[in-house]
């Protein structure tokens, strides 16, 4: 569970708790949950700062003499055991948001009770996404889903995803007539579904994350799906994110979708939330945007890298487009001052969210429009959310002094408006929300209050992570859809 801080530090926590996840307003609390965590925590009579047994990027150390090899050079004792773990599970990670739980992390306690399908589905493997992986079998009307297996980064990693594929489908004693994979050609995940033997089916992965989102919620016909993420392999070729589709399960229609912009740098971009934020102001600004030095994603590069920076936008080198809402939070909490360079995944989102100042309501405008603005083709019938006023408004704030918490809400307010004007444009009662953006509890419980308000019915995750630890769900019921049409 995360818990509110109090003063920088949780209640009843000792003052080295303002040293743990610096910068977050919220701490995720645990209680011993094996008899050896009981007997540990007894005799040190003290709240303990725990985290998992791993390297970053690899999945948990269940064996000692693993744990001795991999652990040896960052940590002072081991404490042993005589009992073997038989598989690995992360601890389960749920926020509370609007008055119920939300999964984020399904693992311990979770994993592997089954989210049940409307209608009987043939046995099928599911093989996730490329982050936050997790992997699904379906038997009859059940869908089991693995324990969070991480990222497939590292050699370890791969290594747990194939031996979680195997563990669960001997479990379930499943024999997948089909493999299901994530659209994206170069996910080792989607590899893997090639390379099985099997016959493969792709799904993409904004798909996905709707059709989780209605398992989860136990819906069946068209819906509005709303998926907001930072990346998802689109079938034109770009990177998807910021997307509204009109969906009845099998297939889908991209109804609106954010204006694109480039990421220069591509994979390193993503890590950059500077390079994101200059890749936006380019969009908006053409080269006329490189005057513009004072601002904080500028200052944090040095003259010559500017100067790359703006012949890789200009000619389009390595600046895959994108229209991404993850990127849109990166790129506006560089602008912020907030963040330049990410540590980890969604740091600089986060960072966004939690500087939101609370009782503003009013937002940045976005404007809906036909394509054929910025190189988006007129032929295509989705509608654009333009954030171009968004963005001359925010960076009239910046130069008179506004600060960051107000800069913060008025973006998150715009988002939310807009999401609601896509909604009254496509007109559909019942609008789903799914992808990582929805983990950020100001965004998930303004929309949905707002959807309410103007008369639609808001759907959102449960049970299963609005994140890509609910990709695999959402392959699986879209794949026996697609099968039974």
């Amino acid at each position: 569970l995360l818990g509110k801080r109090r003063d920088g530090v949780p209640e009843g926590a000792g003052r080295e708790a303002s040293a743990v996840a610096p910068g977050n307003p919220s701490l995720g609390i645990m209680l011993p949950s094996s008899p050896m965590h009981h007997l540990l925590l007894e005799a040190l009579a003290r709240t303990v700062v725990a985290t998992s047994g791993n390297l970053s990027d690899e999945p948990i150390c269940i064996d000692d003499e693993e744990a001795l090899a991999r652990l040896g050079p960052i940590a002072d004792a081991f404490l042993v055991h005589n009992r073997p773990i038989v598989r690995h599970a992360d601890d389960s990670i749920v926020r509370v948001m609007l008055g119920r739980e939300l999964v984020m992390r399904r693992a311990r306690g979770f994993a592997p009770l089954p989210i049940a399908l409307q209608a009987p589905a043939e046995e099928m493997l599911a093989v996730g996404a490329h982050l936050k992986n997790t992997v699904a079998v379906s038997r009859e009307t059940n869908v089991f889903i693995s324990q969070h297996l991480g990222d497939l980064e590292t050699e370890q990693s791969l290594a747990a995803f194939h031996r979680s594929i195997a563990d669960l489908t001997a479990m379930f004693d499943v024999s997948p007539m089909r493999v299901v994979s994530d659209m994206h050609p170069d996910y080792l995940s989607s590899g893997f579904a090639r390379t099985s033997g099997l016959p493969a089916v792709a799904v993409q992965h904004h798909h996905a994350h709707i059709a989780a989102c209605m398992a989860d919620n136990n819906l069946r016909g068209e819906v509005l799906g709303i998926s907001w993420d930072g990346t998802g392999y689109g079938p034109d070729g770009s990177v998807w994110g910021g997307e509204f589709l009109l969906t009845d399960g099998p297939t889908f229609e991209r109804a609106a979708s954010f204006r694109q912009f480039r990421l220069p740098g591509g994979e390193s971009a993503i890590r950059e939330p500077r390079r994101q934020a200059i890749g936006l102001l380019f969009a908006h600004l053409g080269v006329e945007a490189f005057s513009l030095r004072s601002l904080p994603p500028f200052r944090s590069f040095g003259p010559g890298e500017i100067t790359t920076l703006r012949t890789m936008l200009t000619r389009g080198i390595n600046s895959p487009l994108t229209s991404s809402a993850g990127r849109l939070f990166d790129a506006v909490a560089s602008l912020a001052g907030l963040r330049q360079v990410s540590s980890y995944e969604g740091e600089a989102a986060m960072a966004l969210e939690f500087a939101v100042a609370p009782h503003v309501n009013e937002g940045y405008a976005c404007t809906i429009t036909a394509p054929g603005i910025a190189g988006e083709t007129a032929e295509d019938p989705r509608l654009i959310v333009d954030w171009s006023a968004m963005l001359s408004a925010l960076l009239e704030d910046i130069d008179g002094g506004a600060g960051t918490p107000l800069i913060a809400a008025r973006f998150h307010n715009g988002l939310v408006e807009a999401a609601v004007a896509v909604a009254r444009r496509v007109a559909r009662e019942r609008v789903v929300l799914s992808g990582g953006c929805f983990q950020n509890r100001y965004l998930l419980e303004r929309l949905v209050r707002r959807l309410t308000e103007e008369g639609f019915r808001p759907y959102w995750h449960q049970r299963v992570p609005p994140n890509d630890g609910g990709i695999a769900l959402g392959q699986i019921t879209v794949a026996a859809a697609v099968t039974k049409s």
